[in-house]
C-alpha cells in the first residue's frame, strides 16, 4: 500500500501525469528505503539535494536514507504544478507534507518543494529537490 498520497483536484496532460508520477515514485522509495529505485530515479551530479536546509551530493543524501539516518514514513503532495523549460527538462512545484525521522527524532515537515526533473532515455529523472 502506498503511503504517498497526492491531494489535488487538477486533472494533468500525459506529460505532467509522468511528472507527478516520478514524483510519487520517488517518495515512495524514500518510505520504501528502496535504494536500487531511487538511484534509478535521481541523475548522478553535484549539490542534488537540500534537505533541512543542506545541500548534499546524490551519494551523501542515498547514504543517509540507507543507514537510517533519515527514515520516512510518509508524504502528501498538495497541488503540483509544472513548469517546462523545453521538452526534456521540467520543474514540479507542490507543498509536501512529509513524515520523517532524522537521528531518531521525528519530525512532520510541510515545505514548499521545487523538484527538477530531465528526460533522459525516453523517461524522467529528479536532477534536483529543493525543500
Amino acid at each position: 500500500m502506498s503511503e504517498v498520497k497526492l491531494i489535488c483536484d487538477k486533472s494533468f496532460s500525459e506529460v505532467d501525469q509522468e511528472i507527478v508520477d516520478c514524483f510519487m515514485e520517488f517518495q515512495q522509495a524514500l518510505i520504501d528505503n528502496d535504494s536500487d529505485k531511487l538511484n534509478e530515479i535521481i541523475l548522478d551530479g553535484d549539490d542534488f539535494i537540500n534537505l533541512v536546509g543542506k545541500a548534499q551530493s546524490k551519494e551523501e543524501f542515498l547514504s543517509q536514507v540507507t543507514e537510517g539516518i533519515l527514515v520516512f514514513t510518509d508524504s502528501e503532495i498538495l497541488d503540483p504544478t509544472i513548469l517546462f523549460d523545453d521538452e526534456n527538462t521540467a520543474s514540479l512545484i507542490a507543498t509536501v507534507r512529509l513524515t520523517i525521522k532524522f537521528y531518531g527524532n521525528d519530525r512532520k515537515l510541510i515545505s514548499n518543494n521545487v523538484a527538477s526533473f530531465q528526460k533522459s532515455d525516453g523517461k524522467w529523472h529528479i536532477s534536483k529537490w529543493d525543500n
